[in-house]
């Protein structure tokens, strides 16, 4: 018994590893977080093996029947719609639960959209903040505000319709010329990187709201200068 976490295209087909394809044919079961989505990847890597649905809305109702096959000897392998389970996607519930109960889990490297748009930002990556999703509503201004501190370069998802306000909300907590980019569509045939200060990213997407999946890297907040003492008195 054992779970596999397996990551999968965030767009182009052929990013897929020859070692997740392996694990998808010798698992006895697949999970998907839409079975219409990963059903076009088997398909055409033709893969054919039972698919159960599982998704935000349904893992807490099913978890306990997952982990009931992975005790019966099933082998399961876990698919999202894109990128590594548990990123901003299902996965953790039911991870933590193998853990829980002794049942070995296993991730496979592979795609997840972060670490290229990181990489193509220009800006700092040897130190950084993922952070998914802001909250839509209930501590949202505290975590723009706990943000706007913070040195590391931050990392932030975003969906395409909301994404021309959270830059507008950016420029008040973080400042207008804080640098930033936003990556849309990565590795699919529109991928774009658009780099500048956030006053000017919120204008362009205000006037051109874009389409896709969007990452968005924002410079760290400049770490304060620390006043110099010379024998107790400051300088």
């Amino acid at each position: 018994m054992k779970l596999y976490l397996v990551p999968t295209p965030i767009g182009n087909l052929a990013d897929i590893t020859l070692r997740a394809l392996d694990t998808l044919k010798q698992a006895d079961a697949i999970l998907c977080e839409d079975t219409r989505t990963s059903g076009v990847l088997l398909k055409h890597y033709q893969i054919q093996k039972p698919l159960y649905a599982y998704h935000q809305h349904n893992e807490h109702r099913v978890l306990e029947q997952m982990v009931d096959h992975l005790r019966g000897g099933k082998t399961l392998a876990l698919l999202t719609d894109a990128g590594t389970p548990g990123i901003s996607d299902p996965g953790f519930l039911l991870l933590r639960e193998c853990i829980r109960q002794g049942i070995a889990v296993e991730c496979l490297p592979g795609a997840t959209a972060f670490v290229p748009a990181l990489v193509q930002s220009g800006l700092p990556s040897n130190s950084f903040v993922f952070e998914g999703f802001l909250p839509l509503k209930k501590g949202r201004k505290t975590k723009l505000e706990e943000l706007s501190t913070e040195e590391r370069t931050l990392i932030l998802y975003e969906s395409p319709h909301r994404l021309a306000k959270s830059l507008a909300e950016m420029v008040t907590y973080f400042g207008s010329e804080r640098q930033a980019s936003v990556s849309r569509e990565l590795t699919k045939m529109f991928e774009e990187t658009r780099r500048d200060t956030l006053q000017a990213l919120a204008l362009h997407y205000e006037q051109h709201p874009p389409k896709g999946e969007i990452v968005i890297v924002i410079e760290g907040k400049a770490p304060e200068k620390k006043k110099k003492y010379k024998d107790g008195e400051e300088e």
